[in-house]
C-alpha cells in the first residue's frame, strides 16, 4: 500500500539573481496552495534553500535543500544536497557527483536552449526528467520532454519553476510514499530515487511569463561580458 504527496521540486528565492521571492513567502504560499513539500533550487547556491529548510521546522510543509546547477551542457537540478556542486562541468559528471552525495539529479526544462535546457545528447546518468515546467506559454517543449522521458525510461517530474509566490504549485511532482510513512525529506528523497513520481500541473499566466523574461533580460544587460 502507498499514499501520494505533492511536492513542487523546482522553486527559487531571492538567492537567485532572477527571483524576488522571500523564503517566508515561499513557505506561506506553499502551505496555502496545499503542497506537502517543496524543493528550493536557486541558481548555483543552496543559501536560500537552507533558510527555507530552517523556517520549515515550524511549518507543515516539508522543505528539501537543492539547487539548479549551471553545467556545461545546460541546467541540472540537484535535489537533496547540502552544498552546491561546481558549475560549468559536464552534465553527466555533475549528475554522478550529485548521486554520490546522496542527491537526486533531474533535468529541468530540457530542450529549451533559451533557458539553458540540456539537449538529448547531453542527458546521461540522471534520475529523472522534468516533463512539465509551468513557466511556459506553449506546451510544445513539455510534450517533447514527456515523449523523451517515456522513450528513454526516465521517471517524470513536474515543477513550477516559480520565481514569485503566485507561481508556486502551478506544476509539481506527485510522489508515492509507503503507507504510514511521514512526508519527511528522507522519505521523499527515497521515493524520488526510486522513480515513484508523476508530473502534474498547468502553465503560468502570460503576465507571469513576461515578467520573468523581463527580469532575466535586465540581469543579462547588467552583467559583465
Amino acid at each position: 500500500m502507498s499514499r501520494t504527496v505533492t511536492v513542487d521540486t523546482h522553486l527559487h528565492t531571492v538567492a537567485s539573481y532572477d527571483s524576488e521571492m522571500l523564503p517566508e513567502q515561499l513557505l506561506r504560499r506553499a502551505e496555502a496552495v496545499g503542497l506537502d513539500g517543496v524543493v528550493v533550487t536557486d541558481h548555483d547556491t543552496v543559501e536560500g534553500a537552507h533558510v527555507v529548510a530552517d523556517l520549515a521546522a515550524d511549518s507543515p510543509v516539508t522543505a528539501i535543500v537543492g539547487c539548479e546547477v549551471s553545467t556545461a551542457d545546460g541546467h541540472l537540478l540537484a535535489i537533496g544536497v547540502e552544498e552546491a556542486p561546481a558549475s560549468d562541468e559536464p552534465l553527466a559528471a555533475t549528475a554522478e557527483r550529485i548521486r554520490k552525495r546522496g542527491g537526486v539529479a533531474v533535468v529541468p526544462h530540457p530542450f529549451q536552449r533559451s533557458r539553458h535546457g540540456a539537449s538529448a545528447d547531453a542527458i546521461d546518468g540522471v534520475d529523472g526528467i522534468e516533463v512539465y515546467n509551468a513557466l511556459t506559454l506553449v506546451n510544445l517543449r513539455n510534450e517533447q520532454a514527456t515523449r523523451y522521458a517515456r522513450a528513454a525510461d526516465y521517471p517524470a517530474f513536474g515543477g513550477s519553476d516559480a520565481h514569485r509566490p503566485g507561481g508556486i504549485g502551478l506544476a509539481a511532482t506527485e510522489v508515492e510514499l509507503p503507507t504510514g510513512s511521514g512526508c519527511t525529506a528522507d522519505a521523499v528523497l527515497d521515493a524520488l530515487r526510486a522513480g515513484r513520481t508523476a508530473a502534474v500541473g498547468r502553465r503560468t499566466s502570460t503576465w507571469q511569463y513576461v515578467t520573468r523574461l523581463v527580469a532575466t533580460a535586465r540581469y543579462n544587460a547588467s552583467s559583465p561580458l
